[in-house]
């Protein structure tokens, strides 16, 4: 069984040989929750691709860990880096989509305000929604057991992505009909790559135009239809085959 992963604020001074603490809300999940005790395999992660991993070296009150370090590692920057903005979808659907592409290894999600989202994120209900896709990318990470979490972006408007697809070196948009797959596409090997998933609407004329303008052209997946909320992942993991980041 793999050793479970808890996030640390700073991995400063980590090194084979040293002793880290962890205290908090993960101290308290690694003693209170998974009973850790003396002598059990932990990785420790800053989540931007630094770990630690050791032994419990000692267990204090309901909260605070040490651990001896065994191995300090770095994950470096995956190329290409994959983004997926992902159109806001009804329910818990939208967290649902968050944990499966940072489980399959997505490096950013954009929340995205579609014109036929049925949801719509304002004041404080967009802040909520927003901090559940950020703990939910954080949660996922440490589940898979990766060094570096996806970053989840504040919520964009269709202008905003047209902006941030006209800086990518491949930008797509998943629709059915897309005239070329996406199995086919060219792809580069590094640098940014953009996918654009839309609402269960599907995304409108204006905006398939305005994507379009910027260079981002509409493909499609396979023969049938999947919900936005599994989409971004099935596209994704396409990606990192054919990228080489699944080799």
């Amino acid at each position: 069984m793999s050793a479970p992963v808890f996030v640390a604020d700073t991995l400063e001074g980590a090194a084979v040989g040293a002793a880290l603490t962890l205290t908090g809300p993960e101290g308290r999940h690694a003693v209170a929750v998974r009973r850790l005790r003396v002598g059990e395999e932990v990785v420790l992660t800053d989540g931007a691709g630094r770990g630690a991993s050791g032994t419990v070296a000692a267990v204090e009150g309901k909260d605070r860990l040490t651990v001896e370090v065994d191995e300090v590692r770095g994950e470096p920057a995956p190329q290409p880096r994959i983004t997926v903005v992902q159109a806001l979808p009804k329910g818990d659907r939208g967290e649902l989509a968050v944990e499966t592409m940072t489980e399959t290894g997505v490096d950013a999600v954009v929340p995205w305000a579609a014109a036929r989202c049925i949801t719509q994120w304002r004041a404080e209900r967009g802040a909520k929604a927003l901090a559940k896709w950020r703990a939910t990318a954080r949660e996922a990470g440490k589940q898979s057991r990766r060094l570096r979490f996806p970053e989840v972006a504040d919520a964009m408007t269709t202008s905003q992505v047209a902006e941030l697809l006209s800086r990518a070196d491949f930008a797509a948009v998943l629709h059915e009909e897309g005239s070329q797959p996406l199995a086919t596409a060219e792809l580069p090997t590094r640098g940014e790559v953009v996918l654009v998933v839309g609402p269960e609407g599907g995304v409108s004329p204006e905006e398939l135009a305005a994507f379009a303008a910027v260079g981002a052209q509409p493909y499609r997946l396979g023969p049938s239809v999947l919900r936005t909320s599994t989409a971004g992942t099935a596209a994704l993991a396409l990606l990192l085959g054919r990228t080489g980041r699944w080799g």
